[in-house]
Formats: structure tokens, C-alpha cells, sequence
């Protein structure tokens, strides 16, 4: 053993706290007091090396992101940690190496820690504390008459409205990291990704475990009802299986979910509602980039589209201002990988600058407040601006249906539950409803986040927080406002990087697009004519063929008579050019 730091070890025991914190000025304060009372405790070393994906990223898809994402914060992470990695295994020091934010779990004595903590490599060292996920309201009574009418909260944002036009979440794959969920209660279990059919079900790349021990906010005799490290989905509160059930919940009599018709998958982040840093990093990362159930073979392109996420961490549970900015580059990771990241805005609302604890805070989570069915702010939904770290952000971003939300829970019942752990879902459905409508929104995060707010129906407040007037858009109370889905969904058909020539002076004009009847093409060149028009549905199949012109420059093509949706031209001039692009039917 190295006699300096035995050296070390002795003159720490003999200190009082202040004198620890002096020799340890590389470790959090918490962090440090654990060490006081413990010798062996659970810990995060954070490496100076970050990644940096502020600037836009030459990809034009989902998967491309993804996979450019996660190859740089793995090799930036295997660079950065090899040498303490090595040091930890010569040892055999429980460890847990992580990629989405550069970072390894450690639980050591001080000896060891003083040894990373000197490292050039590291940064500095904070405790791995529990962290408690948003207190919500249970309304005690278990319903038990159903009806096969859509929940309120669905029809307050016009869901079913955008069922109407034919779209539900098809194509789309919706990620929760919660208390887990109990996958095969009626409403969830067909819409599980890992479900196959009623013999065969493959939990890889669909389920994960983050939950490894019992968490020390339990006694040991107070085991965890689920287990641990469990194959197989589970839910040990009813609080995620509630929240799943909000975004993609169905069977023949139960229209709870915005998105029915989308794919989930999970992970469990929290013991009965106490999760830690780690185990929320460990679902961020699987999210990014689900593996097997062994935790190999991950594959950037089983991630989902959006997340939804129904916790926080407060300065009391172990987050302060000096480790908010890995949760927030998690987040920023996330986004640049083509992830819509929801948060829920918490529920400690009525006064002003309420949204206080991660994710909530950061510029880049998608924060939401909750709304009754009268239409009014919820009490309990917290207000903005974000003052805690000195950004007077403007949060919340929107706001949602939040208040005695009734959906599935753990044993297969119905409950109605209260708080912006229900009205998160609610928005991460809409994003699947808007990508189901128009795929080329996967992976086009800003341009998702503006369509949500700048459709949402604009709501006013009583309440100026921080010379934001409660009357003005956005505000703190509800943000840009309660969303409209049927509104999104109208922008997500309307949008396309390719629905016609975007060069102002190219030859062919298409317009109106979207249309919800005709559409023109032109030719304002002088010596471009049609020779044929070909338009395609997005099976393939012709729907208009047209090879009878005469030195024509102008075709209007009647869609009246056509389903909603996105249609393909191709369209052939004398010359022997070819002009491609998109249609899009509202």
C-alpha cells in the first residue's frame, strides 16, 4: 500500500469536518460526510473530459444522431477512464462505468477515493444520494365502471380528434424510466415493444433494471417487492404502469392513452420511489442505447423518440448546484441524439420560481405543468421562473392535463392519480401522435418543441412572477400555454425539409402544401413543360398517373377524394429532368 496515502488516511481520521474538507477539496461537502460516518460508501467520479454537441450536427435522421451520439461519449469515455478503470479492477472495487454523462460509480473507502480524486483525469467526487421521485395524489377509490369514451384529459387536447384523422402513434416508440411498469396488465401489454404475441415475449432491448440493492431509505428487512436486477417488467409503486397507461394505454374498454398505437419500453430508475444519480444515469444511458438483458449489444437505433420522466431531485435528496450540470449534459446528450426529453414541472406550486430541482430546470428538458378539467392551472403546479441556479429560465415550456387522471395501475386496476407526473405523459403521447402523422419529425427535437407551444391554446394567470406578466406568452404559470394536439398534429403534416423544391428559383412550384384539397405544380421556367406526373401513396402505390400533356406548364391534381397523409410526386419534363417531393393531405 502506498505509505502516502496511509499518511493521508490517519491525519483525515484526526481532523474535525472543516479540516476533512480542506485535505478533500476535490469531493462534494456531502460526500465528505459520509466519509465521516462510514468507511465504505457509494460515490460518482466525474472525468474533465466532456463531450460538447452544442453545435448542430451535420445528420439529417433520427438513427444518425443516435448512433454518432453514443460513438462519441463511448470513446470519449474508454479514452478518459482506462487508468482509473484499471486501478479499480486490480483492486476489485465495486464500480459502474458510464458513457452518457463521463462518469463511474465507485463505492470505496477514503483511501481509494483520495487516490481517483488525484488523478489529472478526474474532476471531482460527489455522493450518490437517494433521490425521491414527484409526490403525487392517489384518489382512493378504485374505479370499477369503465366506459369505452376517451379519458377528459385526451379529449381537453383534442386526441381523439387527431385519432379521427387516422393517426395514434403508429411507427413510434415511447421510453419511460420510472417505478417500473407492470407490462402485462390489459391496457399496456399489447403495446409492450418486447410483447410478440400471446406465447412469446422478448423483454432485450425493451426492459431494464436499475434497481440492484435495496435503498438505504429501507431497512434491510424491508425487501423490495419486485427484487432486483429483475429480467422481467415490474412495477413496485403503480406510479410508472399509471403513467404508461396515460401515454399508450388501450384495450376494448378503456381509451386512457393519448397514443395507443405506439410502442413502449421501460426502464426502473427508483425503489419505491427513491432512486440515486447512478440509477438514473443508468436508465439515461440505456435509453440512449437499449442493450440485452446481459447489458450487452447496444444499439442506438432501438432508442426511443421521446422519454417521458416523472421525478426530480432537490438540493435536500443529494442535488445542488455544483452536480446539476451532468444531469444537464445527460439531457443536452439526449437531445442531440434526436430524443424529445419530457419533465414534469413539479408540484410545488402556487408561489413563483417553484420549478427548482433537475431535470426540470434545464434549457433543453421539455417541462410541463399541469392543468384540471376545468381548464385552469392546477394548485399544486409549480411556477417559473427557474431562479435557483440564477437563469431566470422560463419554465414551464407547456402545460397539460394533470389533475385525477385515471389510468392503470400495478394489479391491473383503474385509480385516478394527481400531480405533473400525470400531465408529462399526456405530452409525451402527443409527440408520438405527431411523429406517427409525419415521420420525418423523428429526431427533429426543436422543431417538435416549437410546434407543441406555439399550437398550444394560450391560458392567462392571475400571477406575475418576476415581471412576467401572468398575461402575457409565455408565462410562468402555464407556459406557452395548454397544448392542442389536434393543432401539433396539423403543424407535424404541414412540416417537411423536402415537401417541395425549397430553392426559391427552382422551376418546379408546388403549392398550396399541405393542402386539404388541390394541389398546383408549376413550372415558372420558360422552357420547362410536363411530360408525365406520377404521385404515389406511402405504400408505393400510383394514386395519379398522368402522361398526357401538351406542352403544359401547369397540372392541378384533385386530392379531395384521397385518405389524410403524405404522398410522393415524381415528376418527369420534356427536357428529361426529374423533380421529386412530398405531399402532404390535411
Amino acid at each position: 500500500m502506498n505509505r502516502k496515502y496511509i499518511t493521508i488516511i490517519i491525519i483525515i481520521l484526526m481532523l474535525p469536518l472543516a479540516g476533512l474538507r480542506a485535505q478533500l477539496s476535490g469531493m462534494e461537502s456531502a460526500l465528505e460526510e459520509a466519509f465521516q460516518k462510514s468507511k465504505i460508501v457509494e460515490y460518482v467520479v466525474v472525468f474533465k473530459e466532456r463531450a460538447d454537441f452544442s453545435k448542430s450536427l451535420p445528420l439529417k435522421t433520427k438513427n444518425e444522431k443516435a448512433a454518432f451520439v453514443y460513438h462519441s461519449l463511448v470513446e470519449k469515455a474508454t479514452f478518459s477512464q482506462r487508468e482509473v478503470l484499471t486501478y479499480l479492477a486490480l483492486k476489485n472495487i465495486p464500480h459502474q462505468s458510464f458513457y452518457i454523462t463521463n462518469a463511474i460509480k465507485v463505492t470505496s473507502s477514503v483511501e481509494d477515493a483520495l487516490w481517483i480524486m488525484n488523478r489529472p483525469e478526474v474532476a471531482w467526487l460527489f455522493y450518490n444520494n437517494a433521490i425521491k421521485m414527484l409526490d403525487y395524489i392517489e384518489e382512493k377509490e378504485i374505479v370499477q365502471s369503465r366506459d369505452v369514451e376517451p379519458e377528459w384529459g385526451i379529449k381537453m387536447i383534442k386526441a381523439d380528434s387527431v385519432w379521427a384523422m387516422g393517426y395514434s402513434g403508429e411507427g413510434v416508440v415511447i421510453g419511460g424510466q420510472d417505478t417500473g411498469y407492470a407490462w402485462d396488465v390489459n391496457p399496456l401489454k399489447i403495446k409492450y415493444r418486447g410483447y410478440i404475441d400471446s406465447s412469446d415475449v422478448n423483454h432485450n432491448y425493451s426492459w431494464h433494471d436499475a434497481i440492484h440493492k435495496n435503498s438505504p431509505n429501507f431497512p434491510d428487512s424491508l425487501l423490495n417487492p419486485c427484487g432486483y436486477s429483475i429480467l422481467t417488467p415490474c412495477d413496485d409503486q403503480n406510479h410508472g404502469t399509471h403513467t404508461m397507461g396515460t401515454m399508450v394505454g388501450e384495450d376494448l374498454e378503456n381509451k386512457i392513452g393519448v397514443a395507443p398505437n405506439a410502442k413502449w419500453i421501460g426502464c426502473r430508475n427508483m425503489d419505491r420511489g427513491w432512486g440515486s444519480p447512478s440509477t438514473y444515469m443508468e436508465c439515461f444511458e440505456w435509453l440512449l442505447a437499449p442493450y440485452d438483458l446481459s447489458g450487452e449489444n447496444a444499439d442506438p437505433s432501438k432508442a426511443p423518440h421521446v422519454i417521458n420522466n416523472s421525478w426530480y431531485c432537490s438540493e435536500q435528496e443529494g442535488c445542488s448546484l455544483s452536480n446539476f450540470y451532468l444531469m444537464n449534459e445527460i439531457v443536452n446528450n439526449l437531445k442531440a441524439s434526436g430524443i424529445v426529453v419530457v419533465v414534469s414541472a413539479g408540484n410545488s406550486g402556487r408561489e413563483c420560481s417553484t420549478i427548482t430541482g433537475p431535470p426540470a430546470i434545464f434549457e433543453n428538458s421539455f417541462t410541463i405543468g399541469a392543468t384540471t378539467d376545468a381548464d385552469t392551472i392546477a394548485r399544486y403546479s409549480s411556477r417559473g421562473l427557474v431562479t435557483i441556479d440564477s437563469s431566470f429560465r422560463m419554465k414551464p415550456n407547456v402545460s397539460a392535463p394533470g389533475s385525477r387522471v385515471k389510468s392503470v395501475i400495478a394489479n391491473g386496476e383503474f385509480a385516478n392519480f394527481s400531480g405533473t407526473s400525470m400531465a408529462g405523459p399526456h405530452v409525451a403521447g402527443l409527440v408520438a401522435l405527431m411523429i406517427s402523422a409525419n415521420p420525418e419529425l423523428a429526431g427533429k427535437v426543436d422543431e417538435i418543441e416549437e410546434m407543441i407551444e406555439s399550437t398550444a391554446d394560450k391560458k392567462t394567470w392571475e400571477q406575475d412572477c418576476n415581471d412576467v406578466s401572468g398575461s402575457s406568452f409565455p408565462n410562468a404559470v402555464f407556459g406557452w400555454g395548454r397544448v392542442n394536439a389536434l393543432e401539433a398534429v396539423k403543424r407535424a403534416l404541414a412540416f417537411s425539409s423536402n415537401v417541395s423544391i425549397a430553392d426559391a428559383n427552382a422551376s418546379l412550384q408546388v403549392f398550396p402544401n399541405p393542402t386539404s384539397d388541390e394541389i398546383t405544380l408549376y413550372f415558372k421556367g420558360e422552357n420547362e413543360v410536363f411530360y408525365s406526373l406520377l404521385i404515389r401513396n406511402v405504400a408505393g402505390q400510383k394514386i395519379v398517373e398522368n402522361n398526357n400533356f401538351n406542352n403544359d406548364k401547369i397540372s392541378v391534381v384533385y386530392l379531395s377524394n384521397f385518405p389524410k397523409g403524405m404522398y410522393y410526386y415524381e415528376v418527369r419534363s420534356e427536357s428529361g429532368k426529374t423533380y421529386t417531393g412530398k405531399i402532404t393531405k390535411i
